[in-house]
């Protein structure tokens, strides 16, 4: 497995941010390191996101700090260029994936069916992000898809919470848990660092509560 992708899994859980202004990103990274959290996935759903990579990335490098919501090869790139340790897609798609691969850039594609999970293997991938996951089903699909795929291991994303984050957590196919309960957008909206600071706190207690 890809080394950053191993880091990941130590860590246990991946904040997913969407940040509107990038000048964020910086007093948000250091929310979450105080809080014990030395990662981020910033979503390429707003124009920020590069910018908001670039500036978290130079202002704590010792952060993992990831792209997200990344649907086209030129995303991938600015995603790339502005220092992205690991990119994040919401579904499968090859020409991302092959992008990727080649650059020897990690990558989490998103499954939700057994045929996506196919698709992923035949790419030589085994670390797949499992989305949108409490809408599509959540822990009983995910029992159900990943039986037949012993050695595969899953980001469950997509409603995920203080309150089920353990449950996701103690699964033994389950390699990290991304969510936004850490991150919410009108804390982040408000420059209310402390909260996240403390539900990150809050999160990382969760985390070891379940590995210690």
């Amino acid at each position: 497995m890809n080394k950053i992708l191993q880091q990941l899994g130590h860590i246990k859980i991946i904040p997913v941010i969407a940040l509107d202004e990038a000048e964020t990103a910086v007093p948000l990274g250091k929310a979450l390191l105080d809080g014990g959290l030395p990662c981020a996935e910033i979503t390429f759903r707003t124009a920020a996101a590069a910018e908001a990579i670039q500036k978290m990335r130079a202002a704590h490098p010792q952060m993992l700090v990831g792209a997200g919501t990344v649907l086209t090869v030129e995303q991938a790139q600015k995603a790339q260029e502005a220092g992205a340790s690991f990119i994040v897609t919401p579904g499968f798609d090859a020409r991302v994936v092959d992008w990727c691969l080649a650059r020897d850039v990690p990558i989490t594609p998103g499954i939700i069916t057994p045929t996506d999970i196919n698709q992923a293997l035949a790419k030589g991938l085994n670390v797949l992000k499992f989305f949108p996951a409490e809408a599509a089903g959540g822990i009983k699909l995910l029992n159900a898809i990943a039986a037949p795929y012993v050695g595969v291991k899953f980001i469950p994303t997509g409603g995920i919470s203080e309150h089920n984050l353990a449950d996701y957590l103690r699964l033994p196919m389950v390699h990290a848990c991304g969510g936004s309960f850490m991150v919410k957008k009108e804390w982040l909206a408000a420059g209310q660092f402390d909260k996240v600071r403390g539900a990150t706190a809050k999160a990382v207690t969760i985390v070891r509560q379940i590995i210690d």
